[in-house]
């Protein structure tokens, strides 16, 4: 189906996209792991609670941690060997989380579902339950809590903007495993009852774009290059032209989201009976050798991962897990990747802002480009004086989507998403009291 084009949302950011270094290089397998770190905390919502011990045997793809409750998620093992310990480890946000270390045995016994063949919705969801598949954009949350919504819907949306810079992994995704997100897209739509799908595309993919235009089942919308394109509500307005007001989910306007990456780990659970345990990230900036789109197990090193990319070229200014605007800056390589990582960023001086903050010019540009029309500005302010209420109230800031295009574009470089997670923070805690 010939490609249309795509509405355009208020606000936002043209950023570099800084693709070019990686977007041509074929996804690789990177080599097993000896040991794994799994965290149980793989999704939004509770942690699972582990179902192994320390000594036990296990097999890749065997269950080693349940979801505890709806929001939360099933955690599997990404290699066969030996539950070398269970412990408790400080993650890149700073909290403490439960990691299963895995000791590979490097025999590759695997233990998978069964695979299903022409199954009904109620078997699908059951199975996107049963295999861990969380939201694979980055967001994590369980996708079969999101495929069982509470309002009738009509349209399923294939996110395949990846409008974050340097990662590509979907991109590569996109063109090595079509068939593959097709199915799973199927899949989800057979699970929702819905029959129209629908698949937003940036335009700097053009090649992505030729792919799904194959298919007559598909429509596909060419968007334009503008940040956060990949955000479920900007999506949802440049796809379809409905709008989801602030406070509201997408299943209220008829609608639901799903990444290209969370379609294919559908299409291999149903239909080959494999849990999520591995996905593909993008290795990239100037500070590494050799920027890559790799296909990692869960719960590998980060160091591990920039070695085999080469290691770094210089040392870098920056290191990032995730994309440049919405990622976690991390202070060394005692990372793991989660099911939710989508990108390793060693970024040097020059891609880096190392610009000190200064004071607020009430400029107004935060405003301006904020897509979800909020106040940022108001936010930063009130939040630097522990006036958290206010903070929320006159920045709006619960409705924030933390997409960064505010502190992107302050020309004072005020750390206005520092305030804005500080203030949901605060409000959260005042909440539960």
């Amino acid at each position: 189906m010939k490609a249309v084009k795509g509405k355009i949302f208020f606000g936002g950011v043209h950023l570099k996209d800084e693709k070019a270094l990686s977007c041509d290089s074929p996804t690789e397998v990177l080599p097993e792991p000896s040991t794994v770190y799994i965290s149980v905390q793989q999704s939004l919502g509770k942690p699972a609670v582990p179902c192994v011990e320390k000594g036990d045997k296990v097999k890749e793809g065997q269950l080693i941690a349940e979801a505890d409750g709806a929001i939360s998620s099933n955690v599997f093992a990404s290699v066969a060997g030996t539950v070398k310990e269970i412990k408790r480890m400080t993650a890149p946000t700073g909290a403490e989380e439960t990691f299963i270390v895995l000791e590979s045995d490097k025999s590759g016994e695997k233990a998978y579902l069964e695979p299903l063949d022409d199954p009904s919705a109620e078997d699908i969801l059951g199975r996107i339950k049963a295999a861990g598949i969380v939201g694979m954009g980055g967001a994590g949350f369980p996708a079969a809590v999101k495929d069982a919504p509470k309002t009738p819907v009509d349209t399923f949306i294939l996110n395949g903007a990846e409008c974050e810079p340097y990662l590509t992994c979907d991109h590569r995704l996109m063109i090595e495993r079509t068939e593959g997100i097709v199915e799973g897209a199927r899949l989800i739509a057979k699970a929702l009852d819905v029959t129209q799908i629908v698949i937003g595309i940036e335009k700097n993919k053009p090649d992505c774009i030729e792919a799904f235009e194959k298919y007559d089942d598909i429509k596909v919308v060419a968007l334009a290059k503008r940040y956060p394109m990949g955000s479920e509500k900007h999506l949802i307005y440049s796809c379809t032209g409905r709008k989801v007001g602030l406070g509201k989910l997408p299943a209220d306007v008829g609608v639901i989201v799903h990444n290209v990456g969370t379609a294919y780990a559908v299409y291999e659970a149903v239909k080959l009976g494999k849990p999520l345990y591995e996905r593909a990230l993008t290795v990239s900036g100037r500070a590494v050798k050799e920027p890559k789109n790799l296909w990692v197990k869960v719960g590998t090193s980060l160091k591990e991962i920039v070695d085999f990319c080469g290691g770094e070229s210089s040392s870098p200014k920056k290191v990032v897990k995730g994309g440049p605007m919405t990622g976690i800056a991390l202070a060394d390589y005692d990372s793991y990747v989660t099911k939710t990582t989508g990108g390793i960023l060693l970024m040097s001086g020059k891609e880096a802002d190392s610009m000190e903050p200064t004071p607020c010019l009430n400029c107004g540009k935060c405003a301006d480009v904020c897509p979800m029309h909020l106040m940022p500005m108001q936010t930063a302010f009130y939040s630097s004086a522990g006036d958290y209420e206010n903070a929320a109230k006159l920045g709006n800031t619960l409705s924030c989507i933390e997409c960064g295009a505010c502190e992107y574009i302050c020309p004072a470089r005020r750390p206005l998403i520092q305030a804005i997670r500080k203030t949901k923070a605060a409000m959260r805690e005042r909440a539960e009291k």
